[in-house]
């Protein structure tokens, strides 16, 4: 028994956002199909590493768990059939821009009418209202918008991409994922379902802590600090003897008092030096060179076997290379191997995990339209003779 067992998702949307919102609910036992164009399908297939089954490796690890039907929803045939599948739907997940499921006369009063309980999460740059809702927007422009990617880079240097160019992405589908399990529960009690509306920038602007406050209050207007943060220090990355690199973080005066004893410099934490964060952040650059020129000494296990030894939370910047020699991604299956198109393929695992109905993968991404004839079969109780007369229409 998985936790969402028995919850019907259709997928409407393309690249990442909406369908990885989709992908994670499927992870937990919803059934997901996708709706894809006939001939093309989700641009997703094609965004990534190319492989030899005609699909990407973003594809294929994306898109696990879900059923790939074909509709062509240009097509007045193939709207009704999306109609029908979402008459027993308990969501639907979009992410056009704005407007684009009202022309097709698939708005969400129109939801509502086949289905007053069917949950609507709709994913869009700027979201459903507003002056900018009808710009078009990916991940990039959310990065830049939120302010970001202002802060991401070296205080002399230009704005940096802040690590990964889909991050909006993933925190908007994992958003989709709170905002559908929260209308899941609140349908238990009222019977009805609701519309979820997100905006790539806001689920990014969401996660910058005290941004907001910081300008509202005292006028701050936060640049860019290289590897530093703003309020603690040394809280950034450092270069190893060996040339490797490694991150320390030391969030308040008992964690920098550890790591001067970890550095034999005990005197360093001492409230006339750097012990008080206070004095610390005064002397920023001083208190970085020194454990600069200390982790610098030294190679970088012995700096993690110090800093372990005496608590202090340091971690090395690991390349992928390293991740998957890591003993704890092995332990705790953070990395799993699954067959797929391409034969075993490694792609990340499940999370959360749940003691009691875990998630799990049960295939990865499928080829396009596989299960057209399934659904339509199944769950539309279409004839076969009807199915290929569709197919050859080119509305499957």
């Amino acid at each position: 028994m998985q936790a969402l067992e028995g919850i019907r998702v259709l997928d409407l949307g393309n690249f990442i956002a909406g369908p990885f919102c989709a992908t994670v609910l499927g992870e937990f036992g919803a059934e997901v199909i996708k709706v894809e164009r006939p001939g093309a399908g989700d641009h997703l297939r094609r965004f990534g590493t190319d492989t030899d089954c005609g699909d990407t490796l973003v594809w294929l690890s994306e898109s696990r768990n879900k059923r790939s039907v074909t509709l062509d929803l240009g097509d007045e045939r193939g709207r009704q059939l999306l109609r029908e599948l979402i008459a027993g739907a308990d969501v639907v997940i979009e992410n056009f821009r704005p407007g684009v499921m009202e022309r097709w006369g698939l708005g969400w009063e129109e939801i509502q009418a086949l289905n007053p309980r069917t949950i609507l999460l709709r994913v869009s740059a700027y979201g459903q209202s507003g002056p900018y809702r009808d710009l078009p927007g990916f991940a990039r422009i959310a990065h830049a918008f939120s302010g970001l990617a202002y802060l991401a880079g070296e205080p002399d240097g230009p704005p940096v991409t802040p690590g990964s160019t889909s991050l909006a992405d993933y925190t908007t589908g994992l958003y989709g994922v709170i905002g559908v399990l929260l209308a899941l529960r609140a349908r238990d009690s009222t019977g009805r379902g609701q519309c979820v509306d997100l905006a790539l920038y806001e689920t990014i602007f969401r996660l910058l802590d005290e941004l907001v406050p910081a300008y509202q209050q005292y006028g701050y207007v936060r640049e860019r600090m290289g590897a530093d943060t703003v309020n603690v220090v040394p809280h950034s990355h450092y270069r190893t003897k060996d040339d490797r690199w490694i991150a320390i973080a030391c969030s308040h005066d008992d964690m920098f008092a550890r790591l001067a004893r970890a550095m034999d410099r005990p005197e360093l934490a001492a409230d006339d030096r750097f012990g008080p964060k206070e004095a610390r952040l005064a002397a920023r650059d001083e208190v970085n060179a020194l454990v600069g020129a200390w982790v610098g000494s030294l190679p970088r296990q012995e700096v993690l076997d110090r800093c372990r030894a005496a608590q202090v939370p340091a971690g090395p910047l690991n390349s992928i290379a390293d991740i998957f020699e890591d003993p704890q991604y092995a332990h705790r299956g953070t990395i799993r191997l699954h067959d797929s198109r391409i034969g075993p393929l490694a792609v990340p695992g499940v999370l959360p995990a749940l003691s009691e109905t875990p998630g799990e993968i049960r295939w990865l991404g499928p080829a396009l339209g596989a299960d057209t004839d399934a659904v339509l079969d199944g769950i539309l109780h279409r004839s076969p003779e009807d199915i290929a007369r569709l197919r050859d229409d080119g509305v499957l």
